[in-house]
């Protein structure tokens, strides 16, 4: 498929700059996938949506302040790295390496200048930085010279919230408004370098005004890398990659999903992050138990979903690799998904929805 045919107009003032005061006040557009229409709502009346029994996977990843300032030794040079997330660790498993004077992490790096191998740099009111390793969009590879629990402390100290490129602030530190809404109310494994932003939506109230009507609220982690901004540049959608995650679900998730697709109760994705999970580890729930890897799964039409029934998400950019995914759930197995979700997305345009990360929601359902 052409990248072209998944382009379409948003006036810029249509993308959220700001979240609303309350969570939960965000308008809903609900795309009804059998008859190719559309009901205007809003996020507080979504328990109408749903069935008791109904399983909602929430994706609990913690936002890390990933962006750090830095200096070059050599020549005082201003750089930027963006922490990727780590390696797939079950959380149970995490425990800070307090014996060793150095770490390393991959990184993507901006600066004014070449970089190169050995280069040493020192992070703002921190320890220093040794270049190991050249890798560009796959991620350069640094050494940090402190331990893993000094540098825990140094980042939730003078990192920033990596807000994604089209939410505009000034340079500098992070509000503390930032700080708290960009994080959903339920997330718990730091790691992520971007929000799993359906989830924002939630608040405290409505989760228990689901959960009180029957919902089973099953969590997973996966840490959402920077790639889910990163544009398509290819002239094909097929030509596309996409960076892999680490992911992990436990046993109590994998139990609720195996129990709902037994008794054909819906499993109800919040967020592309969830969804990706989920369709990415399709074959290993016959196994049982908790499950942890990686997924660089890249969804676009056609595609034939084995585990998700419904999704709750956002607007997205044009030409994305996650307008490409919606589109295809708006028609799984066919390619005319995109057509739905342009007509839905001008509805939205001209109604005046907010767009992306800090916007409204969409339910596929």
């Amino acid at each position: 498929m052409q990248t072209e045919f998944f382009d379409f107009h948003l006036p810029p003032q249509q993308i959220a700059q700001e979240p609303l005061p309350d969570r939960d006040a965000s308008r809903l557009l609900v795309l009804h996938r059998d008859t190719q229409t559309w009901t205007d709502g809003s996020v507080r009346e979504l328990k109408n949506y749903f069935r008791a029994g109904d399983v909602l996977v929430i994706n609990d990843t913690r936002v890390i302040p990933a962006r750090l300032r830095a200096t070059r030794d050599l020549s005082g040079g201003k750089v930027e790295f963006l922490l990727l997330p780590p390696e797939p660790v079950p959380p149970a498993s995490r425990r800070p390496d307090s014996e060793s004077h150095s770490i390393t992490r991959r990184v993507l790096t901006k600066s004014g200048g070449i970089l190169k191998p050995g280069e040493t740099f020192t992070l703002k009111d921190g320890p220093k930085v040794t270049l190991l390793e050249r890798m560009r969009e796959a991620g350069d590879l640094i050494a940090i010279h402190c331990n893993s629990a000094e540098f825990d402390a140094y980042i939730f100290k003078h990192g920033e919230v990596p807000l994604p490129p089209y939410v505009h602030r000034p340079p500098g530190p992070s509000s503390e408004f930032d700080k708290q809404r960009y994080q959903t109310i339920y997330a718990r494994n730091p790691g992520a370098v971007a929000a799993p932003t359906a989830g924002l939506h939630f608040s405290e109230a409505l989760l228990n005004e689901l959960k009180r009507f029957g919902v089973i609220v099953a969590p997973l982690t996966l840490h959402v890398g920077p790639g889910t901004f990163r544009p398509v540049k290819a002239e094909r959608v097929e030509g596309h990659f996409v960076d892999p995650e680490p992911y992990f679900i436990p046993g109590e998730t994998v139990a609720a999903i195996q129990s709902a697709k037994r008794e054909a109760r819906r499993i109800v994705a919040v967020g592309t992050t969830s969804l990706r999970t989920l369709e990415g580890a399709g074959e290993l729930f016959s196994a049982g138990g908790a499950l942890a890897g990686q997924t660089n799964l890249f969804v676009h039409p056609p595609f034939e979903f084995k585990v998700v029934n419904a999704l709750l998400t956002n607007f997205h950019i044009p030409k994305s690799s996650l307008l490409m995914l919606v589109s295809a759930f708006a028609s799984p197995g066919r390619i005319d998904g995109i057509e739905f979700m342009k007509r839905a997305y001008t509805h939205a345009v001209e109604a005046g929805y907010r767009f992306y990360s800090y916007g409204d929601a969409c339910l596929i359902v």
